[in-house]
């Protein structure tokens, strides 16, 4: 497994371990599910924070497919993008960029002290097609099988491709 820092692009196939097990793969598209702090739910100014820091960075670091941010965990869909050339995002910049730009904004917001999300994430590599759209329909139908919203399109934290 590789040492030394993962805020750096990544250019080869690379596998290493927090609590959990992570493995990079430039070129590929990755399912990341990330959770909130133990304790910790999101309001909807808070869910606004971070839907519009997932979108922002979309097409600077990553393509983003979809993403669901619920009360207590986001989904994402996503594609790294290359930072230069043949060195691609890692996971952990977008990761970084992502939970540190919106916890950072929901504590300013929101008045809040302490950690707004866990510091792991549970990322997978896309295998396929029918891997795909096995997990842009679960990012997609969240909201509903949560009992949320009676369509999809009706929930307000929600993307995917061609949704708008």
């Amino acid at each position: 497994m590789e040492s030394g820092s993962k805020l750096t692009p990544v250019k080869e196939f690379r596998v290493y371990r927090r609590n959990l097990l992570h493995r990079e793969d430039p070129g590929n598209a990755y399912s990341i599910t990330f959770r909130t702090a133990t304790g910790y739910s999101l309001t909807d100014a808070a869910k606004d924070i971070t839907f519009d820091t997932i979108k922002f960075h979309a097409d600077k670091k990553y393509k983003l497919y979809a993403c669901v941010v619920m009360k207590t965990h986001v989904h994402i869909i996503l594609l790294p993008l290359e930072e230069s050339k043949d060195n691609f995002f890692s996971l952990a910049q977008i990761m970084h960029s992502i939970k540190s730009y919106s916890a950072n904004k929901i504590q300013r917001t929101l008045n809040k002290k302490g950690s707004v999300w866990l510091n792991e994430n549970y990322d997978r590599i896309v295998r396929d097609a029918d891997d795909y759209l096995e997990k842009i329909n679960y990012v997609i139908f969240n909201p509903v099988k949560a009992g949320l919203v009676g369509e999809s399109k009706d929930y307000k934290w929600l993307y995917y491709e061609g949704s708008g």
